[in-house]
């Protein structure tokens, strides 16, 4: 299949090739070249706080469907691990729990915390052994407050994906930050993952399609700035005390902000508010499907229902509606691509050209 182009000058640009929203190829391309590549949420500390614990989980599940483990090891360092015994391929932790050693119940393969092969019975007689593949391979690891990253495939620097996000909120108690089970939720889009992620990277359908947002932000304020791996799109409010209490050292100090809205290549949104973030990781499911978790982290339950991030879900859902008609629509024998606006979607034309970088690695 020929590669994707997406010319620099957003003003002679096109977007997106159709074919990369509806091929299995292209969408079976993207889990090694996009999303293994990538760095992906992977959990919070609060789950596995005291050394020993272990929380098995699926990196991507129903896309890239990795097997690993977080581990506290007895140092109190945080690790992560593939839950795949190195022997004959079998899950070794399958819930949480705490652990002094890992040790596979097939065979009893054992492994210490930081994935060293310890023992194995009946294994004197084979040669060579054990070798650098008998222990578990260990998956790269980002921290920011309280929130976990993982990347399967080395070569993105986390503090160049990230820096940009970490050093704008770096003013923000990402440490006070409780995760709220009961507040969080996933939903089920039948549109392609970099759809929905095209949405939310332009402000330019607010007005058109969210009446109660566009009651809260400025439309004429809202701005887009450009990183390498990630975006911000700076909401400005209509009322001061719908708004953040910016300290000095903010670079946003003296502006009414009302929302930070960061999006990290290649699917996960964090979203500030006065109240707390919201994560939005968009899950790939195939070509014409995603799952869209929402992880909720409260720092002040007193400005919860207020602002714009007010009526998270009724958003959510008018966003639903249209990108699911795109996916319609872009079947059509009629559609190709498109162009951008260039005052308003240079998020999205960032997006696409980073698309068209990993996928024609």
């Amino acid at each position: 299949m020929a590669g994707f182009f997406v010319d620099p000058d957003i003003a002679k640009a096109k977007t997106l090739d159709t074919t990369f929203y509806t091929s299995d190829t292209c969408y079976n391309d993207a889990k090694e070249r996009i999303f293994a590549a990538s760095w992906q949420l992977a959990g919070h500390t609060g789950e596995i706080a005291t050394a020993g614990s272990a929380l098995p989980f699926t990196l991507l599940p129903g896309c890239l469907d990795e097997p690993l483990v977080l581990v506290n090891d007895s140092g109190g360092r945080l690790r992560c691990l593939s839950n795949v015994c190195t022997h004959r391929g079998n899950l070794l932790v399958t819930e949480k729990c705490a652990l002094r050693s890992i040790r596979c119940r097939y065979h009893g393969r054992q492994f210490a915390l930081d994935g060293r092969f310890v023992s194995m019975p009946e294994f004197k007689e084979v040669l060579d052994f054990p070798a650098e593949s008998d222990h578990l391979a260990t998956v790269p690891l980002y921290r920011w407050g309280n929130l976990v990253f993982a990347n399967l495939v080395p070569g993105l620097d986390a503090a160049t994906v990230f820096g940009p996000m970490t050093e704008r909120m770096s003013w923000f108690p990402m440490g006070d930050l409780v995760f709220r089970q009961d507040l969080s939720r996933d939903y089920h889009v039948s549109a392609n993952w970099a759809l929905y992620c095209e949405n939310y990277l332009e402000g330019f359908h607010i007005p058109f399609v969210h009446e109660g947002l566009n009651q809260e932000l400025d439309f004429g304020a809202y701005t887009t700035e450009l990183f390498g791996y990630s975006n911000l799109q700076l909401g400005i409010g209509k009322y001061g005390e719908s708004c953040f209490d910016l300290p000095e050292s903010a670079a946003d100090f003296g502006r009414q902000v009302a929302a930070y809205y960061f999006w990290v290549f290649p699917n996960m949104m964090f979203n500030f508010y006065p109240w707390g973030l919201s994560i939005n990781h968009v899950l790939p499911q195939g070509k014409d499907r995603c799952k869209v978790a929402y992880y909720t982290y409260v720092l002040d339950e007193t400005k919860l229902g207020s602002g714009a991030g007010a009526g998270l879900d009724t958003v959510e859902l008018e966003d639903e509606e249209i990108v699911e008609q795109v996916q319609r629509g872009i079947q059509s024998r009629f559609y190709r691509q498109g162009r951008y606006s260039v005052l308003r979607e240079t998020g999205t034309h960032h997006f696409h050209s980073l698309i068209a970088k990993f996928m024609n690695k």
